[in-house]
């Protein structure tokens, strides 16, 4: 089994390079929740949409997030009504947050749910909630503390940051399977995502950081920041908050416990140095995701780098 930890669109184009190399059925993907909020009564699941979506191959592409040719006539009319829409939510979507919510309200669990739409947009990856408690990533600004959405997606990431808090992460506890994927995986990818807010989230419920580090799975990380930016999302002014870098030398140091082998872009080939300086073994590639076939080609890179950090080649989930 090959596991990975995933945010959002930089972890879905990841994955749908994952899935040309190895068996889909092969493949856990554990998701970030912090960004989940609840909006018009529903219950939103940003990350485990974007990653179903994309898998299920209705991604809209252009943005990275929400359904293909998706049209917006229930937020028109809730605006119509008085309601503030700031977070777009096309019609189908809403299907989506609707069946969730139901099934929520009736006892489901969340990793119940996200099984059970992953499976009827027939996708062949398990996918994973990090957690079914409640946890929410907020951010501390010069406006005040406020949810990652109402920060990136309504105030559009423009407000100065402070600080991160990870609320109800002490008190929560791995999804099923979470741990279990970890402790029994070949190979642990934590894709090209948020280093802070989404697989920091992640690692921020307990017990997982203690299962990454007691794996014997080799763990290999995408940088997520290229040329000393992110390629998308706010990852610089939250990294900067926290004390790291903005570079792919400040991704290692946020990792350095825990991987193996850092990947980064062939632009930060100085960087190399120093994080093998950290005792971070280090992979230089093209990891922009253009189109499939670098996306194949950047899963097949980290592939490499675990297979080489094993010394094993027997295993069919290893592709040449």
């Amino acid at each position: 089994m090959i596991v990975t930890l995933a945010g959002g669109v930089g972890a879905a184009r990841f994955l749908q390079g994952l899935v040309q190399v190895v068996p889909p059925e092969q493949i856990t993907t554990i998701v970030n929740t912090g960004d989940d909020i609840t909006l018009h009564g529903l219950a939103i699941s940003p990350d485990l949409d974007i990653v179903t979506y994309t898998l299920a191959g209705i991604i809209e592409e252009s943005q990275g997030w929400g359904i293909q040719g998706d049209s917006y006539h229930a937020l028109e009319m809730l605006k119509r009504l008085g309601v503030d829409t700031w977070f777009q939510l096309g019609d189908h979507d809403l299907a989506t947050h609707i069946r969730r919510t139901e099934l929520l309200r009736g006892g489901a669990t969340l990793s119940e749910v996200a099984d059970l739409i992953r499976r009827q947009l027939g996708v062949a990856v398990r996918v994973l909630p990090m957690s079914d408690d409640p946890v929410a990533t907020y951010i501390h600004t010069s406006a005040g503390r406020m949810h990652f959405e109402n920060y990136l997606v309504q105030r559009r990431a423009q407000d100065d940051v402070l600080g991160v808090d990870f609320a109800g992460a002490e008190s929560a506890h791995p999804a099923p399977g979470v741990l279990e994927a970890l402790r029994t995986a070949e190979a642990v990818l934590i894709a090209p995502s948020n280093p802070i807010v989404s697989v920091g989230t992640i690692l921020a419920v307990p017990g997982v950081r203690a299962a990454l580090m007691a794996t014997a799975a080799p763990i290999v990380a995408v940088s997520p920041i290229v040329g000393g930016a992110p390629i998308k999302g706010p990852a610089a002014p939250l990294m900067r908050a926290m004390g790291f870098e903005v570079s792919a030398y400040g991704v290692a140091l946020c990792y350095r416990d825990l991987i193996d082998v850092l990947v980064i872009d062939e632009v930060d080939a100085a960087l190399a140095g120093p994080i093998a300086d950290l005792g971070v073994g280090v992979v230089v590639t093209d990891t922009i995701m253009r189109g499939p076939n670098e996306k194949r080609a950047l899963a097949l890179e980290a592939l490499h780098a675990a297979r080489r950090t094993t010394g094993q080649s027997s295993s069919t989930l290893w592709p040449k």
